[in-house]
């Protein structure tokens, strides 16, 4: 089946995918800072370090429950309002999180924030599918995805800086004055998107809940779980494979973090050439070989040279965050007529993958150190890349004489 998708008119320039690229770090810097400040939170309120770590569990539960069923509400509004509105929300709910005067006030904001930022994120994903020109879609997603992947090497450190000067509070009202400059500049700049065609509730659902599209969001799931595992636990694993914590840590961070961003753009251009299927299936399997020769690394040898693991954390970075664009371009095409809802689904895919990472990891790491969680998230990547191969080769995301781009509606 095919769906009659309208012609959107292009916006001129670059400030609007800026803007884009803005809101993404924005959030992710909110989100994945409170792991950088938990100690200063933890005694500025008077709980322990393990009760103020729930506080990154309870975002990104909520976000995982809360992103689908807000994709459909909102699907018919108007993106700009969306992104803009939220934005602004999401800077005073900042500036409410700066001023807590207890842990339970803070653990509700944290709820409050991650229910924003699930309304917003897939709005903005969806309108970089929609805005860009089909042959540069991919880049486009690529792009918005790198957002995320610079807040951890620059967002996340700036926050933590700025928490040891100055007070964790500090640092949340620096994200909301980031928050309210980006909503000025993208009430100026996002082009003016309506919403999805009324296509109904009943509808949406029978979309997102396509074969196809729901062995998308499992793929996501079993692939973060792998790839995010080995960064939630990089510290021990890092310190079995070369016996070096502190500024070398400090290092395979930022090596991590500056070779993600790159693969997010270089995979989002190679989306736009190979097409999703293809560039997912490249990402993913470099991803997974990365990880495997962490995990024969640390079987081999006792200590490792930093060159070797600064190697394939690098090679890790590149294809474990190149992973992103073709999974939402590929998220968008298969779900045609209910773009940001699939996109929803399959970020909270990435959120419940985030949690499995941690629990599973967390065994791994307790039972076998780090080389350990280097073994089992290869393992995890291997059942993925299974299931993603399955996926791609069962419900391709374009037939092969269709060109490329989100433009063509295929029903599955």
């Amino acid at each position: 089946m095919v769906t009659d998708v309208k012609e959107t008119p292009r916006p001129r320039g670059a400030g609007w995918l800026v803007c884009l690229l803005l809101t993404t770090f924005v959030i992710g810097t909110d989100d994945f800072v409170v792991a950088g400040v938990l100690p200063e939170i933890a005694s500025g309120l008077d709980v322990s370090t393990a009760a103020a770590g729930q506080l990154v569990t309870v975002f990104s539960v909520t976000y995982a429950l809360a992103a689908p069923p807000l994709a459909v509400a909102t699907a018919r509004l108007p993106r700009r309002p969306v992104i803009v509105g939220g934005l602004v929300l999401f800077a005073l709910t900042n500036v409410l999180t700066a001023l807590a005067p207890d842990h339970p006030t803070l653990m509700a904001l944290r709820v409050l924030t991650a229910l924003i930022a699930a309304g917003i994120t897939p709005a903005v994903f969806a309108t970089a599918g929609r805005a860009a020109a089909p042959e540069r879609v991919g880049r486009a997603m690529g792009t918005v995805a790198a957002g995320l992947t610079v807040s951890l090497f620059v967002g996340v450190p700036a926050g933590t800086l700025l928490s040891a000067a100055f007070g964790w509070r500090s640092t949340f009202v620096a994200v909301a004055l980031l928050g309210l400059a980006v909503a000025l500049a993208s009430w100026r700049l996002l082009p003016d998107l309506p919403g999805a065609p009324g296509i109904g509730v009943g509808r949406q659902v029978r979309v997102l809940t396509r074969p196809a599209v729901l062995l998308g969001v499992a793929g996501t799931v079993l692939g973060a779980s792998s790839g995010l595992m080995t960064y939630t636990y990089i510290a021990p694993l890092t310190r079995d494979l070369t016996g070096r914590t502190g500024a070398v840590l400090a290092l395979f961070i930022a090596v991590i973090g500056v070779f993600g961003a790159l693969g997010s753009f270089l995979c989002g251009r190679l989306t736009d050439r190979w097409g999703a299927d293809r560039t997912l299936v490249a990402a993913f399997g470099g991803s997974v070989a990365a990880t495997g020769a962490l995990a024969v690394t640390g079987l081999l040898t006792d200590e490792a040279p930093v060159w070797v693991v600064l190697l394939f954390l690098a090679g890790w970075g590149f294809a474990g965050w190149g992973f992103n664009p073709p999974m939402n371009t590929r998220a968008l095409a298969l779900a045609r007529g209910a773009e940001a809802e699939a996109v929803a689904l399959n970020t909270s895919g990435l959120y419940v993958g985030i949690a499995l990472a941690g629990a599973v990891g967390g065994w791994a790491v307790s039972a076998h150190d780090g080389t350990g969680v280097a073994v089992t998230a290869t393992g995890l990547g291997v059942a993925a890349g299974l299931l993603i191969v399955g996926s791609v080769r069962r419900y391709p995301s374009r037939p092969a004489d269709v060109p490329s781009g989100p433009r063509t509606g295929l029903g599955r």
